[in-house]
């Protein structure tokens, strides 16, 4: 397996001590991090418990949604093939957005640095990871769910070789500036709060990198956003009994919170629409002939520090 990054503590962020091959010390506070079943477990007890519920619902109503397998092809066919045909039209839109990812960011990246660090935030099953790991990248995938279905777990479908690690986006458990590029995987929407999560991932991020948010769902208004999560909740509550809200996270983002946050942070970014399909491209002019919200909008949102080419 590739040797792991400079770990460091996710309370106090001091560079871990190796105390064996899969034991961690913080050297300030004395917590041990583990390695157990091959995931490195860096939530500390208090923010497991935290987690509990939220991680308890999500994994239920996945389940429930019938995703996973047992068969090491349905993962590696992915995000390209969803060979349980469960939730193809879901795949049809992570296969796009991957085509575009390779090509926007990965293939210049691979360029410049061919063996270029990169941390895959909200991994899940894992596909993202092990697609870049063929690449030779060098891949840490990070998550709250460590299930083998639908989580961290997955690692062992695949024959490429990544660092599946367990935490929380605000307590990356990184030293300063080690990735070449951060993900967010279809997860940055999960975020309490946008731009201390932010923060945190340009803080492992080193000077010159690029921060990359995949698949979260954008609005021009907010309302738009808002009516989803209703429309989400509900029917969670009615399929699956679940409401699944115990985290206050964003759901979505609008372009107006976008510009702010970019600005903010002192970024600059440029977006890239991947071409779904017709049917998708109409779905703004059907919604809109028959009174219906706005639907969202899936994009590659590339970012780098001002100043920086990208």
């Amino acid at each position: 397996m590739p040797e792991p990054l400079a770990f460091a503590c996710p309370v106090c962020r001091s560079k871990l001590e190796v105390i064996g091959p899969d034991t961690r010390r913080c050297p300030q506070d004395g917590m041990v991090f583990e390695r157990l079943q091959g995931i490195w477990r860096f939530l500390p007890p208090a923010r497991l418990a935290y987690f509990q519920d939220f991680i308890q619902d999500y994994q239920t109503i996945r389940s429930l949604e019938k995703r996973g397998s047992q068969d090491a092809a349905y993962y590696q066919a992915l995000p390209d093939r969803d060979l349980t045909a469960q939730m193809s039209a879901d795949w049809k839109i992570r296969s796009a957005s991957f085509s575009a990812l390779i090509r926007e960011v990965i293939l210049p990246l691979e360029q410049q640095q061919p063996q270029a660090a990169v941390l895959d935030l909200g991994s899940g099953n894992g596909w993202l990871a092990n697609r870049l790991a063929l690449r030779g990248l060098r891949v840490t995938a990070l998550d709250l769910l460590t299930n083998d279905f639908d989580g961290l777990g997955c690692f062992r479908f695949y024959k490429a070789h990544y660092t599946p690690a367990q935490a929380e986006f605000d307590h990356l458990p990184f030293v300063d500036g080690v990735h070449d590029l951060v993900i967010f995987n279809a997860s940055l929407h999960y975020a309490v709060d946008y731009q201390p999560t932010l923060v945190e991932a340009l803080r492992v991020l080193k000077p010159g990198g690029q921060l990359v948010i995949l698949d979260t769902p954008v609005y021009r208004d907010g309302r738009s956003g808002q009516m989803m999560l209703q429309e989400r909740t509900a029917k969670f509550v009615e399929q699956y009994g679940i409401a699944s809200n115990h985290l206050p996270s964003q759901g979505f983002l609008t372009d107006g919170l976008l510009q702010t946050l970019m600005t903010r942070l002192g970024l600059t970014w440029r977006i890239v629409t991947p071409f779904y399909g017709l049917s998708w491209a109409l779905k703004p002019l059907l919604a809109r002939l028959r009174g219906r919200r706005e639907p969202a909008r899936f994009q590659l949102i590339i970012a780098s520090r001002s100043g920086q080419t990208q």
